[in-house]
Protein backbone atom coordinates (compact mmCIF):
# COMPACT_ATOMS: atom_id res chain seq x y z
CA UNK A 1 0.00 0.00 0.00
CA UNK A 2 2.86 2.39 0.76
CA UNK A 3 4.31 1.82 -2.71
CA UNK A 4 0.94 2.49 -4.32
CA UNK A 5 0.58 5.78 -2.45
CA UNK A 6 4.08 6.95 -3.32
CA UNK A 7 3.66 5.99 -6.97
CA UNK A 8 0.31 7.79 -7.16
CA UNK A 9 1.87 10.94 -5.68
CA UNK A 10 4.71 10.84 -8.18
CA UNK A 11 7.36 10.35 -5.49
CA UNK A 12 10.15 8.43 -7.23
CA UNK A 13 13.50 9.22 -5.59
CA UNK A 14 14.47 6.37 -3.18
CA UNK A 15 15.57 8.61 -0.29
CA UNK A 16 12.38 10.64 -0.57
CA UNK A 17 10.26 7.48 -0.65
CA UNK A 18 12.02 6.26 2.51
CA UNK A 19 11.33 9.57 4.27
CA UNK A 20 7.63 9.49 3.41
CA UNK A 21 7.44 5.85 4.48
CA UNK A 22 8.89 6.74 7.89
CA UNK A 23 6.20 9.41 8.33
CA UNK A 24 3.46 6.98 7.34
CA UNK A 25 4.65 4.41 9.87
CA UNK A 26 4.75 7.04 12.62
CA UNK A 27 1.19 8.06 11.78
CA UNK A 28 0.02 4.46 11.88
CA UNK A 29 1.59 3.89 15.32
CA UNK A 30 0.53 7.07 17.08
CA UNK A 31 -2.41 8.62 15.26
CA UNK A 32 -5.08 5.95 15.15
CA UNK A 33 -7.97 8.32 14.47
CA UNK A 34 -6.02 10.43 12.00
CA UNK A 35 -4.57 7.40 10.25
CA UNK A 36 -7.97 5.78 9.84
CA UNK A 37 -9.41 8.98 8.40
CA UNK A 38 -6.40 9.42 6.11
CA UNK A 39 -7.14 6.04 4.54
CA UNK A 40 -10.25 7.68 3.07
CA UNK A 41 -8.17 10.07 0.97
CA UNK A 42 -6.96 9.20 -2.49
CA UNK A 43 -3.60 7.38 -2.47
CA UNK A 44 -1.95 10.40 -4.07
CA UNK A 45 -3.01 12.69 -1.19
CA UNK A 46 -1.90 10.47 1.67
CA UNK A 47 1.90 10.90 1.64
CA UNK A 48 1.67 14.66 2.19
CA UNK A 49 -0.72 14.22 5.11
CA UNK A 50 1.55 11.58 6.64
CA UNK A 51 4.55 13.91 6.26
CA UNK A 52 2.84 16.83 7.99
CA UNK A 53 1.54 14.65 10.81
CA UNK A 54 4.87 12.87 11.21
CA UNK A 55 6.75 16.16 11.47
CA UNK A 56 4.36 17.55 14.06
CA UNK A 57 4.46 14.33 16.05
CA UNK A 58 8.25 14.19 15.97
CA UNK A 59 8.62 17.74 17.34
CA UNK A 60 5.91 17.14 19.92
CA UNK A 61 7.78 14.08 21.15
CA UNK A 62 10.98 16.10 21.59
CA UNK A 63 9.08 18.17 24.15
CA UNK A 64 6.77 15.59 25.70
CA UNK A 65 8.95 12.46 25.59
CA UNK A 66 12.44 13.79 26.33
CA UNK A 67 15.50 11.78 27.34
CA UNK A 68 15.81 11.10 31.06
CA UNK A 69 18.62 13.65 31.51
CA UNK A 70 16.95 16.41 29.48
CA UNK A 71 16.25 19.80 31.04
CA UNK A 72 14.10 22.69 29.79
CA UNK A 73 17.32 24.44 28.81
CA UNK A 74 18.67 21.52 26.78
CA UNK A 75 15.29 20.95 25.17
CA UNK A 76 15.07 24.63 24.24
CA UNK A 77 18.51 24.40 22.68
CA UNK A 78 17.48 21.26 20.81
CA UNK A 79 14.32 22.89 19.44
CA UNK A 80 16.21 25.98 18.33
CA UNK A 81 18.75 23.78 16.57
CA UNK A 82 16.03 21.81 14.80
CA UNK A 83 14.15 24.99 13.87
CA UNK A 84 17.26 26.66 12.44
CA UNK A 85 18.14 23.55 10.48
CA UNK A 86 14.62 23.04 9.21
CA UNK A 87 13.95 26.65 8.19
CA UNK A 88 17.31 26.86 6.44
CA UNK A 89 16.57 23.68 4.52
CA UNK A 90 13.01 24.84 3.85
CA UNK A 91 14.37 28.01 2.23
CA UNK A 92 16.77 25.89 0.19
CA UNK A 93 13.97 23.51 -0.84
CA UNK A 94 15.82 20.34 0.16
CA UNK A 95 17.43 18.58 3.12
CA UNK A 96 19.92 15.80 3.62
CA UNK A 97 18.23 14.90 6.91
CA UNK A 98 15.85 11.96 6.28
CA UNK A 99 13.50 13.16 9.03
CA UNK A 100 13.04 16.57 7.40
CA UNK A 101 13.07 15.52 3.78
CA UNK A 102 9.42 14.53 3.39
CA UNK A 103 7.87 17.59 5.01
CA UNK A 104 10.16 19.97 3.09
CA UNK A 105 9.18 18.21 -0.13
CA UNK A 106 5.49 18.52 0.84
CA UNK A 107 5.92 22.21 1.69
CA UNK A 108 7.49 22.84 -1.70
CA UNK A 109 4.88 20.83 -3.62
CA UNK A 110 1.95 22.63 -1.98
CA UNK A 111 3.61 26.05 -1.46
CA UNK A 112 2.99 26.01 2.29
CA UNK A 113 3.71 29.28 4.09
CA UNK A 114 6.89 29.37 6.11
CA UNK A 115 4.95 31.25 8.82
CA UNK A 116 2.92 28.11 9.56
CA UNK A 117 6.05 26.22 10.55
CA UNK A 118 7.45 29.14 12.51
CA UNK A 119 4.22 29.36 14.51
CA UNK A 120 4.39 25.65 15.26
CA UNK A 121 7.92 25.93 16.62
CA UNK A 122 6.83 28.89 18.77
CA UNK A 123 4.09 26.83 20.40
CA UNK A 124 6.43 23.89 20.96
CA UNK A 125 8.83 26.20 22.81
CA UNK A 126 5.96 27.52 24.92
CA UNK A 127 5.53 24.00 26.28
CA UNK A 128 8.99 24.29 27.82
CA UNK A 129 8.21 27.39 29.88
CA UNK A 130 4.42 27.84 30.10
CA UNK A 131 2.51 25.47 32.38
CA UNK A 132 -0.89 27.20 32.44
CA UNK A 133 -2.97 29.78 30.60
CA UNK A 134 -4.74 32.53 32.49
CA UNK A 135 -7.33 33.30 29.81
CA UNK A 136 -8.85 31.90 26.63
CA UNK A 137 -6.94 34.54 24.66
CA UNK A 138 -3.62 33.24 25.99
CA UNK A 139 -4.57 29.65 25.21
CA UNK A 140 -5.66 30.64 21.70
CA UNK A 141 -2.16 32.00 21.04
CA UNK A 142 -0.72 28.58 21.83
CA UNK A 143 -3.41 26.71 19.89
CA UNK A 144 -2.82 28.78 16.77
CA UNK A 145 0.69 27.43 16.44
CA UNK A 146 0.01 23.95 17.77
CA UNK A 147 -3.18 23.17 15.85
CA UNK A 148 -4.72 25.85 13.65
CA UNK A 149 -1.69 25.97 11.37
CA UNK A 150 -1.97 22.19 10.89
CA UNK A 151 -5.45 22.71 9.45
CA UNK A 152 -4.09 25.42 7.19
CA UNK A 153 -1.22 23.19 6.04
CA UNK A 154 -3.41 20.25 5.04
CA UNK A 155 -6.02 22.39 3.26
CA UNK A 156 -4.14 22.59 -0.08
CA UNK A 157 -3.63 18.83 0.02
CA UNK A 158 -7.35 18.27 0.49
CA UNK A 159 -8.32 20.73 -2.22
CA UNK A 160 -11.25 23.16 -2.18
CA UNK A 161 -14.22 24.04 -4.35
CA UNK A 162 -14.55 27.44 -2.67
CA UNK A 163 -11.91 30.17 -2.71
CA UNK A 164 -9.17 29.03 -0.36
CA UNK A 165 -9.34 32.23 1.70
CA UNK A 166 -12.96 31.36 2.55
CA UNK A 167 -12.09 27.82 3.58
CA UNK A 168 -9.02 28.71 5.64
CA UNK A 169 -10.82 29.98 8.78
CA UNK A 170 -12.90 26.78 8.84
CA UNK A 171 -9.82 24.60 8.42
CA UNK A 172 -8.08 26.44 11.24
CA UNK A 173 -11.16 26.03 13.44
CA UNK A 174 -11.23 22.27 12.89
CA UNK A 175 -7.57 21.98 13.87
CA UNK A 176 -8.41 24.00 16.98
CA UNK A 177 -11.40 21.80 17.81
CA UNK A 178 -9.24 18.67 17.62
CA UNK A 179 -6.66 20.24 19.91
CA UNK A 180 -9.22 21.38 22.47
CA UNK A 181 -10.63 17.85 22.45
CA UNK A 182 -7.16 16.51 23.19
CA UNK A 183 -6.83 18.91 26.09
CA UNK A 184 -10.05 17.60 27.65
CA UNK A 185 -9.19 13.95 27.07
CA UNK A 186 -5.67 14.39 28.45
CA UNK A 187 -6.21 16.53 31.56
CA UNK A 188 -4.69 13.90 33.85
CA UNK A 189 -1.79 13.14 31.50
CA UNK A 190 -0.97 16.81 31.06
CA UNK A 191 -1.03 17.33 34.83
CA UNK A 192 1.61 14.61 35.12
CA UNK A 193 3.75 16.78 32.83
CA UNK A 194 3.04 19.83 35.00
CA UNK A 195 0.72 21.51 32.52
CA UNK A 196 -2.91 22.64 32.43
CA UNK A 197 -4.38 23.52 29.04
CA UNK A 198 -7.71 24.84 30.32
CA UNK A 199 -8.09 28.62 30.88
CA UNK A 200 -7.59 29.41 34.57
CA UNK A 201 -10.27 32.10 34.69
CA UNK A 202 -12.88 29.77 33.20
CA UNK A 203 -11.98 27.05 35.70
CA UNK A 204 -12.11 29.56 38.55
CA UNK A 205 -15.69 30.43 37.61
CA UNK A 206 -16.55 26.91 38.81
CA UNK A 207 -14.32 27.00 41.87
CA UNK A 208 -11.54 24.98 40.22
CA UNK A 209 -7.81 25.61 40.36
CA UNK A 210 -4.68 23.54 39.82
CA UNK A 211 -4.71 22.26 43.40
CA UNK A 212 -8.22 20.90 42.96
CA UNK A 213 -7.30 19.25 39.66
CA UNK A 214 -4.26 17.64 41.26
CA UNK A 215 -6.40 16.39 44.16
CA UNK A 216 -8.82 14.81 41.68
CA UNK A 217 -5.94 13.23 39.79
CA UNK A 218 -4.63 11.73 43.03
CA UNK A 219 -8.07 10.40 43.94
CA UNK A 220 -8.71 9.11 40.44
CA UNK A 221 -12.06 10.87 40.18
CA UNK A 222 -13.47 14.32 39.43
CA UNK A 223 -15.49 16.15 42.04
CA UNK A 224 -18.59 18.16 41.17
CA UNK A 225 -16.89 21.53 40.59
CA UNK A 226 -14.43 19.90 38.17
CA UNK A 227 -17.25 18.07 36.39
CA UNK A 228 -19.07 21.40 35.98
CA UNK A 229 -15.93 23.04 34.61
CA UNK A 230 -15.40 20.20 32.13
CA UNK A 231 -19.03 20.44 31.04
CA UNK A 232 -18.44 24.12 30.25
CA UNK A 233 -15.22 23.36 28.34
CA UNK A 234 -17.03 20.76 26.23
CA UNK A 235 -19.68 23.34 25.33
CA UNK A 236 -16.96 25.78 24.23
CA UNK A 237 -15.30 23.07 22.17
CA UNK A 238 -18.54 22.07 20.49
CA UNK A 239 -18.98 25.69 19.42
CA UNK A 240 -15.61 25.48 17.69
CA UNK A 241 -16.67 22.29 15.89
CA UNK A 242 -19.81 24.14 14.77
CA UNK A 243 -17.66 26.97 13.45
CA UNK A 244 -15.57 24.48 11.50
CA UNK A 245 -18.46 22.40 10.12
CA UNK A 246 -19.35 24.54 7.06
CA UNK A 247 -15.78 24.12 5.86
CA UNK A 248 -16.33 20.45 5.00
CA UNK A 249 -18.62 21.41 2.10
CA UNK A 250 -15.91 23.76 0.85
CA UNK A 251 -13.48 20.87 0.37
CA UNK A 252 -13.01 18.89 -2.83
CA UNK A 253 -15.71 16.18 -2.82
CA UNK A 254 -13.23 13.29 -2.59
CA UNK A 255 -11.74 14.82 0.60
CA UNK A 256 -15.00 15.44 2.43
CA UNK A 257 -15.57 11.89 3.79
CA UNK A 258 -12.10 11.86 5.34
CA UNK A 259 -12.51 15.17 7.15
CA UNK A 260 -16.11 14.46 8.15
CA UNK A 261 -14.99 11.12 9.60
CA UNK A 262 -12.16 12.71 11.58
CA UNK A 263 -14.54 15.34 12.94
CA UNK A 264 -17.11 12.73 13.91
CA UNK A 265 -14.58 10.46 15.60
CA UNK A 266 -12.91 13.28 17.49
CA UNK A 267 -16.28 14.70 18.46
CA UNK A 268 -17.05 11.21 19.76
CA UNK A 269 -14.34 11.67 22.39
CA UNK A 270 -16.42 14.50 23.85
CA UNK A 271 -19.40 12.13 23.88
CA UNK A 272 -17.37 9.58 25.84
CA UNK A 273 -16.38 12.22 28.40
CA UNK A 274 -20.04 13.12 28.80
CA UNK A 275 -20.96 9.44 29.13
CA UNK A 276 -18.48 9.26 32.01
CA UNK A 277 -20.29 12.06 33.81
CA UNK A 278 -17.60 14.59 32.77
CA UNK A 279 -15.08 12.71 34.88
CA UNK A 280 -11.79 13.07 32.98
CA UNK A 281 -9.88 11.35 35.79
CA UNK A 282 -11.75 8.04 35.71
CA UNK A 283 -9.93 6.89 32.57
CA UNK A 284 -8.82 8.16 29.18
CA UNK A 285 -11.86 8.76 26.98
CA UNK A 286 -11.63 7.01 23.62
CA UNK A 287 -13.89 5.97 20.79
CA UNK A 288 -13.90 2.17 20.66
CA UNK A 289 -12.39 0.26 17.76
CA UNK A 290 -15.85 -1.00 16.83
CA UNK A 291 -17.24 2.52 16.75
CA UNK A 292 -14.30 3.73 14.66
CA UNK A 293 -14.86 0.95 12.16
CA UNK A 294 -18.61 1.56 12.03
CA UNK A 295 -18.07 5.22 11.22
CA UNK A 296 -15.37 4.35 8.70
CA UNK A 297 -17.56 1.85 6.86
CA UNK A 298 -20.14 4.50 6.08
CA UNK A 299 -17.39 6.89 5.06
CA UNK A 300 -15.89 4.31 2.68
CA UNK A 301 -19.18 4.13 0.80
CA UNK A 302 -19.33 7.91 0.52
CA UNK A 303 -15.70 7.99 -0.58
CA UNK A 304 -16.29 5.49 -3.37
CA UNK A 305 -19.34 7.40 -4.56
CA UNK A 306 -17.38 10.68 -4.57
CA UNK A 307 -14.47 9.17 -6.48
CA UNK A 308 -16.80 7.82 -9.17
CA UNK A 309 -18.45 11.19 -9.69
CA UNK A 310 -15.52 13.56 -9.27
CA UNK A 311 -11.93 13.55 -10.53
CA UNK A 312 -9.30 13.67 -7.81
CA UNK A 313 -7.68 17.01 -6.97
CA UNK A 314 -4.91 17.89 -9.38
CA UNK A 315 -1.49 16.83 -8.16
CA UNK A 316 1.07 19.60 -7.63
CA UNK A 317 4.12 19.50 -9.82
CA UNK A 318 6.82 17.24 -8.37
CA UNK A 319 9.88 19.02 -7.03
CA UNK A 320 13.47 17.93 -6.65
Amino acid sequence: MTRRELDAAGIREPGLRAAYTWCRELNARHGRTYFLATRLLTPAQRPAIHALYGFARWLDDIVDEPDADATPETLDTRLHEVEKRFLTDLDAGWSDDPLLTAVIDTAARYTLAKAYFEAFFTSMRMDLTVDSYATREELDTYVHGSAEVIGLQVLPVLGTVAPREEAEPRAAALGKAFQLTNFLRDVAEDLDRGRVYLPSDELAAHGVDRDRLEWCAKEGRADQPVRAAIRNQIAVTRDVYAEAAPGIAMLHPVSRPCVATAARLYGGILDRIEDAGHDVFAGRAAVSRGQRLAVACGAVARTQWARRRHPAPSLPMAVG
